[in-house]
């Protein structure tokens, strides 16, 4: 853009350079020629003229003096000046003489001026081009130009004729490594064949443009740290807002999970002190299960919100032993295939992993698997029984495990979100899933800790699989 503004700057700067020298040219011509021509130009009404210079005095009936004034007025020996004494009394008349003489007089200026420029036009452009550029004049013509544009830097020029030679260079112009040339047309007017050219080069153009922008480079760099830091700003105020949302829900379904358990409970409780209810041994047994099951539930309820403050930790406690993850895994699915079977569903199991040994931490992986079968189960389809299904295998020295459903799936939108911490899909504050939107987050957290990583796929309508990657113990 700089480079773009110094080239238009200084073609304006050649155009004005061109117009003075033909100024100039017009104006010695003018000098030179007008003087004579007016002093050798004969008339084509062969009339001379002569000035002369008349007193009117205006005067009132009573003889008084109202205004005296001068006028000029032009006669010729065409005119008879006793005809214009005997209209001194008639300034109206005086004047129509006095105009009519003035656009005579116009008239034979302008005869002079137009046969001055007709010579001149003609016999210019038969002139050499030295001979008709002063270029000392020339020279300060550019310099002035230029300092009204504003550049104020080093040039170098050279007039080149009709023939392509040059008949004048500035000192050093030939020594001027630079591909900024700029031309500009002297006497545009000329024939085609006898134009002249006037070449100026800047050998510091370069260094000029790219000094005018240093105060752009700290504009720009505060642009765009401002830019950088509205990015962040805005950015962490849209994820601060979806946190708050988050957590919001995660409020209203904790609330929700902890007020059915509580609720058991206290019934519970009130039968076994109301004297209504009869204590028999089958009925203490009834409620006091009741009240352990609910406990139980509770418990694990309060468990998963503590699981909330290994998020904010960059390392979790975790206490490695080598297990057989196939027989783990036997262990989680016996406890939860009640819950399952309840469901009308059942859980299959292809523990094919030849070498099923890793370094876990036992509680949490147990919880691991236990959350992904659990979210199998919330998400089941209402009008079709619930199959999962379990396999282990060796991979490349690691041990893989998949947990497979055919529930309801998940959306690819949904998809890329559902390890993160408080994000349910697709349920927001409703309650027909119950969950605090941890699970997942929770498992995601713990493979990683584990030196493992998991993934999910899912179609919506057809149901989800899980994969886990752990590495293996070296023998």
């Amino acid at each position: 853009m700089r480079d773009s503004q110094f080239e238009e700057s200084v073609k304006r700067v050649l155009y004005e350079v061109s117009k003075n020298l033909e100024y100039d040219e017009a104006r010695q011509a003018l000098e030179t020629d007008l003087d004579k021509k007016s002093k050798s130009y004969i008339p084509k009404q062969q009339e001379i003229i002569k000035q002369d210079r008349q007193k009117i005095t205006m005067a009132a009936p009573d003889g008084s003096t109202i205004a005296t004034m001068d006028i000029q007025s032009y006669s010729s020996r065409a005119v008879n000046p006793k005809i214009l004494s005997q209209q001194q009394g008639s300034i109206t008349k005086a004047s129509k003489e006095f105009q009519e003489n003035l656009r005579k007089r116009y008239l034979y200026q302008k005869d002079i001026m137009d046969d001055v420029i007709l010579e001149m036009v003609y016999q210019s452009s038969n002139k050499p081009i030295n001979e008709r550029i002063d270029f000392k004049k020339l020279d300060g013509y550019i310099k002035a130009e230029l300092i009204n544009e504003g550049l104020n830097l080093p040039y170098y020029f050279s007039v080149i004729n009709s023939n392509g030679e040059s008949v004048y260079k500035s000192s050093d112009y030939d020594n001027i490594k630079s591909d900024d040339h700029y031309t500009q047309i002297l006497f545009k007017n000329d024939p085609p064949n006898k134009l002249s050219y006037l070449d100026v080069v800047f050998p510091t153009k370069q260094d000029y443009i790219y000094s005018s922008l240093k105060f752009i480079v700290p504009s720009l760099i505060f642009t765009v740290v401002l830019l950088v830091t509205f990015v962040i700003t805005a950015s962490l105020a849209f994820r601060q807002k979806r946190l708050t949302e988050m957590k919001n829900n995660f409020i209203n379904n904790m609330t929700h999970e902890f007020k059915t358990p509580i609720s058991t409970i206290s019934l519970a409780s009130q039968m076994l002190k109301d004297s209504a209810v009869t204590k028999t041994p089958a009925m203490f047994s009834h409620i006091s299960g009741v009240i352990n099951d609910e406990t139980k539930r509770l418990s694990f309820q309060v468990d998963k919100v503590l699981q909330m403050s290994l998020f904010d930790k960059k390392t979790t406690s975790l206490k490695f032993k080598e297990m057989d993850i196939n027989r783990l895994i036997v262990g989680v699915v016996d406890t939860f295939k009640i819950k399952v079977e309840n469901f009308g569903g059942k859980i299959v199991t292809d523990l094919s992993a030849a070498d099923p040994f890793a370094m876990i931490d036992e509680m949490h992986f147990t919880n691991v698997i236990f959350n992904l079968l659990d979210n199998a189960v919330k998400y089941k389809k209402e009008d079709k029984p619930l199959l999962l299904q379990v396999k282990t295998w060796n991979e490349s020295e690691r041990l893989m495990i998949s947990i497979q459903d055919n529930g309801i799936g998940i959306k690819k939108d949904d998809l890329r979100k559902i390890f993160e911490k408080f994000y349910r899909v697709s349920t927001g504050n409703v309650h027909d899933v119950k969950g605090f939107g941890l699970g997942l987050a929770y498992v995601k957290k713990m493979v990683e800790d584990h030196n493992g990583t998991i993934r999910a796929e899912s179609e919506s309508k057809i149901g989800t699989r899980f994969i886990i990657t752990l590495p293996q113990t070296k023998k």
